[in-house]
């Protein structure tokens, strides 16, 4: 083996043992019921050098707050109640669910260039949907995936 060859790339500095079709395995394709192939890939190849090509299974850890003699984490923390995205004003359901008894004016896209304006008190505010009390009475139910504006009136 060239020398320069060798020594450009780290990896082929590990071993220089030639890949030959004995220490490696292919699938082997069968003809199975229907005329469809089976495959079956058998054992795991040796590499060469003697080891597996699996990687080793990672050893067990002791986790903060896991209890060593059964292996289960310990309940020391709370968590809050709800949703996040219906929770955290960063999300849209969560700003809208503080604008709930607001009339608004709520513009949806539907399809690629059609806008329809849509015009009522926010009643509810769900994680896929808003319900909006229109004018004539009726409740409305839209979808918050569609919404591309709102116009908050005062």
């Amino acid at each position: 083996m060239n020398s320069e060859y060798l020594y450009d790339c780290p990896f082929r500095q590990m071993d220089e043992t030639p890949m030959t079709s004995d220490n490696m395995q292919m699938p082997m394709f069968q003809q199975g019921p229907g005329g469809m192939p089976v495959i079956s890939a058998g054992m795991p190849a040796l590499a060469p050098g003697g080891t597996t090509a699996v990687p080793p299974f990672p050893t067990p850890q002791q986790v903060q707050g896991m209890n060593a003699a059964s292996g289960q984490f310990q309940d020391n923390f709370e968590m809050q109640p709800g949703a996040p995205v219906q929770q955290d004003v960063n999300y849209t359901q969560g700003f809208l669910r503080t604008q709930i008894g607001k009339r608004m004016l709520v513009s949806f896209l539907i399809g690629t260039n059609t806008y329809q304006d849509r015009t009522g008190v926010l009643e509810r505010v769900g994680i896929s949907y808003i319900i909006l009390r229109e004018p004539e009475g009726t409740q409305l139910l839209c979808d918050i995936y569609s919404i591309k504006f709102v116009r908050i009136f005062q």
